[in-house]
């Protein structure tokens, strides 16, 4: 079966996987390709992987255009994603309504699962929150640092650590089993990230990357978009 290549945030993998049965029976394609840390897969792209559409930030999105990267006509926001807290399911849920509390919370943790801090878009919000509650130093010894949050999601649902804590997009901890959102991170230190898709201007199936592009963000995807972390 020939395939439809994609190379995307993690935050999407969930909902391309619930719609890639739809897909796959209107085009007869297969979706194929990575997803991951935001800036590995812009990367990638501009490595000259061969791509038909791209699911990234807006933000990295509108940079890939004005590299002529990716066509201008085929940018789609699809949703907003919210960085969050993770917990083993069936451990007591932690959550933070303010930043002390937040701060609280990660100091009591043994073990702090989150995807890569310097490549990944909840990452490097993660070590900027950290560096601002003042506690980077504190807990370095206690990070789990993994290359996309779900692979950060996945180890944390298999650790034996006793108190260990995600933190990471919803979107991932959502279509992660054995974890559980455990609330979003509170006001001053919270993330809302847009999500976006393109087709590359050197895509081989730009017709096919644009009918995802349309179930992606049509009306009628909209419960698996609520369903899979995504805020309108």
């Amino acid at each position: 079966m020939k395939t439809l290549n994609i190379l995307s945030g993690g935050a999407a993998q969930g909902l391309v996987r619930s719609l890639a049965p739809a897909f796959e029976a209107e085009t007869g394609l297969s979706i194929a390709g990575d997803f991951g840390a935001v800036g590995a897969m812009a990367d990638k792209l501009r490595a000259g992987a061969p791509t038909d559409i791209v699911i990234l930030t807006a933000t990295l999105i509108a940079k890939l255009a004005d590299e002529g990267l990716v066509l201008r006509s085929s940018i789609a926001d699809i949703g907003r994603v919210e960085t969050a807290l993770a917990v083993r399911a069936g451990d007591q849920p932690v959550s933070a309504k303010d930043a002390a509390s937040l701060r609280a919370a990660l100091l009591a943790a043994d073990a702090i699962f989150v995807p890569d801090t310097k490549a990944s878009t909840a990452g490097i919000h993660v070590a900027k929150v950290l560096a601002e509650l003042g506690i980077a130093d504190d807990i370095a010894d206690r990070l789990r640092i993994f290359p996309n949050g779900a692979t950060a999601m996945r180890h944390l649902a298999a650790t034996n650590d006793r108190r260990p804590l995600g933190c990471t997009q919803s979107t991932e901890i959502i279509s992660t089993q054995g974890v559980v959102l455990s609330g979003t991170l509170p006001p001053g230190c919270d993330l809302a990230t847009m999500y976006t898709a393109a087709v590359p201007t050197q895509a081989a199936s730009a017709s096919q990357g644009l009918r995802l592009i349309a179930l992606l963000t049509s009306s009628d995807a909209s419960e698996l978009r609520s369903k899979a972390g995504f805020v309108s």
